[in-house]
């Protein structure tokens, strides 16, 4: 059955509208047919309109292409996951000498290495930018010991695209277009400003529709988040990974559950290799979504129903547009019911709040916990390179049972989970966001 597209139109620019969007683009892949919306302008300062064929930043959506280019070099027997990095990366350090020589490609795709990796560090525009970085990763201390947890990790996927560059010979973004883009017929998928810019391109916007500060990361971030695409070439990438021979022999390898998840209410139960992982109404859900300066992406496949879906934006309440768009669609395709965020309980649950009070520190971020009349507060704030980029944060949590909380900032519609996680042997964590962050005071 076909997609009644004037209906989605319709629906798209609605619900941006309520969900404070400036302009969004829309594809989906579905009984053989891949279809495309947009609405909305790519920037508020000039009033362009947002064309299907306008690129956006999928941010760190980008980490799946990166794990792809991986699995295609490991198809090709020059490396395995379990490879430890320094067999590729001579020079590869971090601060602690036993991480250093046990951290593996699988750790660095699972986010499972430890390491204190939100380094949005600028090393230039530059061919060697990805080498600099690496070397600057020399002082990047661990969260936990290597495969201990999960914590979301940037850097990594960054030391991951050096590790490309080191057995194609290729700086990154050029092994990306000859191993993904190129193969797939990705004619409007790109990374840097000035390829980007010869297309309409967005611009992020603050929570009140003002242009962000800057247009994009630096490139020396490429691999975990400054691909720049349309939703359909989006959409033709997760096709592929439903696709044996599409791109990768074997593309359910990378949906293959790797680790749990300590916060399981931020996106997936489990990680993959490159993917999130879920389940949704009995269906297998593999997805990813990406946040730049004032822009956000989601991607989510499902490989039983062969179902394929994009969403692009440039500001805006991103987490309750998403959610209140992909309940649609997949209800109304696959009369499917996406499970609801997670949010305060019918009856109030008590939990020892006062243990959880504290400081809790990593890099880029700076969480205070306080406790008031049995209430927890959080407040989040951007240290180091973050300041300027990204916005403190302050939260009401409740809770959900003993070590989970909801939060929910002033003026937002939806909340956030947080986990806390105490350990007798060792020390204290809060999950948040999909980082682990250890208690320091």
């Amino acid at each position: 059955m076909k997609a009644d597209m004037e209906h989605w139109a319709g629906r798209l620019a609605a619900l941006s509208a309520e969900s404070k969007v400036p302009g969004a683009s829309l594809a989906f892949y579905c009984d053989g047919q891949t279809y495309e919306c947009a609405t909305g302008v790519l920037n508020t300062a000039t009033g362009a309109p947002v064309r299907t064929d306008s690129l956006f930043q999928i941010g760190s959506v980008t980490k799946v292409w990166t794990a792809t280019q991986l699995m295609l070099l490991a198809e090709r027997g020059l490396i395995t996951l379990d490879t430890p990095v320094v067999d590729v990366l001579p020079g590869f350090r971090v601060g602690d000498a036993e991480a250093t020589a046990t951290i593996t490609l699988r750790h660095l795709l699972t986010h499972t290495s430890g390491i204190d990796g939100d380094l949005f560090l600028d090393t230039g525009r530059g061919d060697d930018c990805l080498a600099h970085y690496v070397e600057a990763c020399a002082g990047l201390e661990q969260t936990f010991p290597v495969g201990d947890s999960h914590s979301y990790c940037n850097a990594g996927f960054v030391i991951a695209g050096r590790v490309i560059e080191q057995l194609t010979g290729k700086v990154w973004d050029q092994a990306l277009r000859e191993q993904i883009c190129t193969p797939l017929g990705l004619a409007h998928t790109w990374t840097l400003p000035e390829d980007v810019l010869r297309f309409g391109a967005a611009m992020g916007h603050d929570d009140h529709g003002g242009t962000a500060p800057a247009w994009g990361l630096p490139r020396s971030v490429g691999p975990a988040g400054l691909i720049c695409s349309t939703a359909a070439d989006v959409v033709s990438f997760g096709r592929a990974h439903l696709t044996p021979g599409a791109l990768l022999a074997d593309p359910a390898m990378l949906r293959k559950p790797q680790v749990d998840l300590p916060n399981p209410y931020a996106g997936g139960q489990q990680w993959g290799i490159g993917w999130s992982l879920d389940e949704w109404d009995g269906h297998e859900v593999a997805s990813h979504t990406g946040d730049t300066i004032g822009q956000h992406a989601a991607l989510w496949v499902l490989p039983g129903s062969g179902t394929v879906i994009a969403v692009l934006i440039n500001g805006g309440r991103s987490v309750e547009f998403q959610h209140r768009l992909i309940g649609e669609l997949l209800y109304e395709l696959r009369d499917l019911r996406v499970p609801e965020l997670l949010g305060p309980p019918a009856e109030p649950v008590e939990a020892d709040v006062d243990a959880y009070t504290g400081v809790y520190e990593r890099a880029g971020s700076r969480i205070h916990v306080t406790s008031r009349a049995g209430r927890l507060r959080m407040r989040t704030e951007p240290t180091g390179i973050l300041v300027g980029l990204a916005r403190p944060r302050s939260l009401e949590l409740t809770a959900v049972d003993a070590t989970t909380f909801v939060g929910r900032a002033d003026g937002d519609s939806i909340g956030d989970a947080v986990v806390f996680e105490i350990r007798p042997d060792g020390p204290s964590y809060l999950h948040y966001g999909g980082r682990a962050t250890p208690k320091t005071g």
